[in-house]
Formats: structure tokens, C-alpha cells, sequence
């Protein structure tokens, strides 16, 4: 945790401040761009390619440093746009805004307290509250708390001030930022995007929807004993506080989740990917930000108590309408099948689908067998690499390279272009899906998929 000096004393939400802080390092970085480019007219297309990234880099760097300085929404705009923009934004700006995750200040104490007491008001009085810290990020802050009158170990959820009705100016600062540089081609499908990016950011500032999703989960998961969802503390919430129970884990990247005896590990990664396979084929509704920082794993004893993923965070919740889940379905039961003809199949009543040429569905079926490789089983695949796949039907994540083999695939197929910019409905869920893919592979579970889909399809 950084000491007292290096804490914000406030936070710089003037959108005067801001809108003239962001237009002149645009302006700035456009400028050098456009130098750059005039500068390697003569050069070979080889040495303008290498000129025109390592420019890009540099003035993509330099505006993620100018974005850090102001902190609050545009901050999240950045990170939400690095996590799911990598499709429409140049690699080397992807890359830049990615840093943003590493930028988060904290609110020194002094400016929290004094929004705690606004928010409180005399109730601030029946807390104890710690002065530093658990956790910080672009829109808010979380201090560990506890109630004098019985003990009760609370966590604090709070919003900076001002960052709820800055995000409107704060996405149209950052758009017009993209196209000041020209560096980001300006199509349909960045504006729809961006557009996505700032649903999604009026619906995680709005605690009385986090804390209703998060109330849904626990109620849902209450007699699962490997789950554990924070109780939320009505007393204590505001529009800009969202209390809940303090629960007590290590992270999902802690070395101590290696030295467990891999059946134990098993479980938990089973557990993880079992919540997924419920939000696609039971509830509905996804948590589509695969942080790691979003779980916790509570320890058990190896016999009596099992091991538990405490579930953090429910602000990034999304609904999906049931014809896409219906989609979705049906594409990982093709993958269940491992049926060719069956994927391209389920390729249709939708969209996006629905423009791609029926002869370019085949080259794109193979890309999504192999991303439900996991779903088959050596009888019906005989493309599974050897080793991934025991017995038991449990898959080896760590072993398979899934992810990176997927990649490449969709890289070298023919229908590469139409990869280019997928749904964001599908990119939610993959993004969902890859999530859980890692917490496994970190974990380095093996897991059995196959049996877990079973009874939904």
C-alpha cells in the first residue's frame, strides 16, 4: 500500500479541468503522429510499418499517462475499453491502456472520511473504520469496517464523489481523444461499441443494482457449500456506499492454491466453470469481468469443510435475451457433439451469423470445435492432443494451451475478417469463458466438462 504522500488528496472532477487537460494532450499526441508519418514518407514499407508502431506506442503511452493523472470514470473507460476493444483499437493502444489497471492512487483518508460523514450522516458514528485501504480502482475505494454494537466485520464500498455524473462528459472526452490523434479508425462498430462501454458504466456506479444482483446470486447459491456471496448491509448503503460482509480468503493467483493435492484443486476449478455453464444455461445473466481481484478461495481442511470461492463483485452483471443464450446453447452442444455440421447449424437466427456466407461457416465451425474442445471426448474427437483428456473425461487446461491454440486458428482461417469484430453479446460470454479457462490453468486443475453440460443439453 503506498504511504500518505503518494495519496490523492482530491480528485480532479471539474469538467473544465478535464475537457482542457485531455484536449491538449490530443491535440499533442495527434500532432506528433501526423509528424511521424510525414517524417517516414521516403522509408520503405518495412521501415514506415516499424516507424508507424513504435510512434503509435509512444503516443498511446504518452495519453494513458495523461488519462492516469485525472483518475475516476475516464480511467475505467480505459480499462474497460483495453479489455474488450482489443478487436477495433490498434494492438499498440490495447497495450497502453492495459497500464491503467496499475494506476490506481488511492483517495487519501481525510477526503474519504469527509465523503463517508455526507453519505452517512450520525450512523458513520457506529463504525469503526479503517483509515487505509483494502483495495482501490478508477470509481471507488474499499475500506474494511466494523460495527461496534456486535463486531460484525464489514467492507465498504465507496464511490468517489463526482465520478457517477462526470461519465457521460468523461466518454465523450475520450472519444473525441481518439479522434483528435487519428490514431482509431472511426467505424460503426467502434461507436457501437463505445456506446456498450457506457451502459455498462452507468450500470456499475449504480450500487442499488449491484446490490440486488448480489442478494440474486447469494439467494440462488445459498445451499451450494462451495460458494460464499457477501450479505449486504442495508443500514449502511447509500447511493454511493455499498456495504457487505467482510469474508475472509486468499487470491485465486496466491502460491499457496498449488500446494493443495490436485483432487482439491479439481473441485474448485469444476466449481468455477460450473458457475458460467448456470449463467448461460439457467439464470440468464453473467458476470462478464473475469478479474481475478472479483474472487477469493476460503480454505477448507482437506475432509469436513470443502474448499469455497468466495464471490466478490456483482457490478458487472449483464442480461442476455434468450434467443442469443438459445444460440449460444446450441453452439456449445454442437461442441458436446463435436459434430461439424451441427456447429454450422447452429450458426443461424442471428445476426451476426446470418451475414456470414454459408461458405465461410465451415472454416468457422472448426474454430469454435476447437474452443469447446473441452465439452468432447476422445471418442467423438479425434483431433484431441494427446494427454489433455484421462479417463475420467477431466481435462487437462494447463496442459492444452487452449486458449493460445484458438488464436491461432482464428487467426489463419478464412473467416478471419469476421472474427475482426464479433458481437459484444459473444464477446461478453467468451471473455466469461476464457475467465474461467485461466482459473483453471493457474489453479491447474483438470475438470470434467463434459458431465457438467450434460443435464442442460
Amino acid at each position: 500500500m503506498s504511504d500518505q504522500n503518494d495519496k490523492l488528496k482530491q480528485l480532479k472532477t471539474s469538467s473544465m479541468d478535464r475537457r482542457l487537460s485531455i484536449a491538449k494532450a490530443s491535440l499533442l499526441a495527434g500532432t506528433r503522429w501526423a509528424a511521424s508519418n510525414a517524417t517516414s514518407m521516403f522509408s520503405s514499407e518495412a521501415e514506415k510499418e516499424k516507424k508507424r508502431k513504435q510512434a503509435m506506442k509512444e503516443q498511446a503511452n504518452y495519453l494513458v499517462a495523461e488519462i492516469g493523472k485525472l483518475k475516476g470514470s475516464i480511467v475505467k473507460i480505459g480499462q474497460m475499453m483495453a479489455l474488450y476493444g482489443e478487436h477495433f483499437l490498434p494492438e499498440e493502444i490495447t497495450q497502453a491502456l492495459n497500464t491503467l489497471n496499475n494506476q490506481t492512487v488511492a483517495l487519501a483518508w481525510p477526503a474519504i472520511k469527509q465523503h463517508l460523514e455526507q453519505q452517512l450522516g450520525e450512523k458513520i458514528h457506529e463504525l469503526t473504520i479503517d483509515h487505509e485501504p483494502l483495495g482501490t480502482a478508477s470509481l471507488a475505494q474499499v475500506h474494511r469496517a466494523t460495527r461496534k454494537s456486535d463486531g460484525l466485520e464489514l467492507v465498504l464500498k465507496i464511490q468517489y464523489p463526482g465520478v457517477a455524473d462526470a461519465i457521460d462528459s468523461d466518454m465523450s472526452l475520450f472519444k473525441n481523444m481518439l479522434k483528435l490523434t487519428r490514431m482509431v479508425p472511426q467505424t460503426r462498430e467502434f461507436d457501437q461499441w463505445f456506446d456498450e462501454v457506457r451502459e455498462m458504466m452507468h450500470r456499475e456506479v449504480s450500487y442499488d443494482i449491484e446490490a440486488a444482483t448480489t442478494r440474486r446470486f447469494a439467494e440462488r447459491l445459498k445451499d451450494d457449500p462451495r460458494y460464499i456471496v457477501p450479505e449486504i448491509i442495508d443500514e449502511f448503503c447509500t447511493d454511493q456506499i455499498l456495504c457487505m460482509t467482510f469474508e475472509r480468503g486468499v487470491p485465486i493467483n496466491s502460491p499457496v492454491m498449488l500446494s493443495l493435492p490436485q483432487n482439491r484443486r479439481n473441485l474448485l476449478g469444476e466449481a468455477s466453470l460450473e458457475i458460467a455453464v448456470r449463467e448461460i444455461f439457467e439464470w440468464g445473466e453473467m458476470q462478464t469481468d473475469p478479474n481475478f481481484g472479483n474472487y477469493l478461495v476460503r480454505l477448507g481442511d482437506g475432509e469436513q469443510q470443502p474448499d469455497q470461492i468466495v464471490l466478490l463483485d456483482f457490478g458487472a452483471i449483464r442480461q442476455f435475451d434468450q434467443h442469443l443464450l438459445s444460440v449460444a446453447r446450441n453452439l456449445i452442444h454442437a461442441g458436446y457433439l463435436h459434430d461439424p455440421q451441427a456447429m454450422v447449424n447452429a450458426m443461424t437466427g442471428y445476426e451476426f451469423f446470418d451475414s456470414i456466407p454459408q461458405s465461410i461457416k465451415p472454416d468457422m465451425a472448426k474454430v469454435f470445435l476447437l474452443a469447446t474442445e473441452a465439452f468432447s471426448c476422445p471418442a467423438n474427437n479425434k483431433d484431441l492432443p494427446a494427454g489433455v483428456m484421462d479417463e475420467h473425461y477431466r481435462y487437462d487446461w494447463k496442459k492444452s494451451l487452449l486458449h493460445s491454440r484458438v488464436m491461432q486458428q482464428a487467426s489463419k482461417s478464412m473467416a478471419s475478417r469476421y472474427f475482426s469484430v464479433p458481437p459484444k453479446e459473444f464477446m461478453f460470454i467468451s471473455r466469461k469463458f476464457i475467465g474461467a479457462y485461466t482459473f483453471m490453468t493457474v489453479i491447474d486443475a483438470k475438470t470434467n466438462v463434459r458431465d457438467m453440460i450434460k443435464s442442460f443439453i
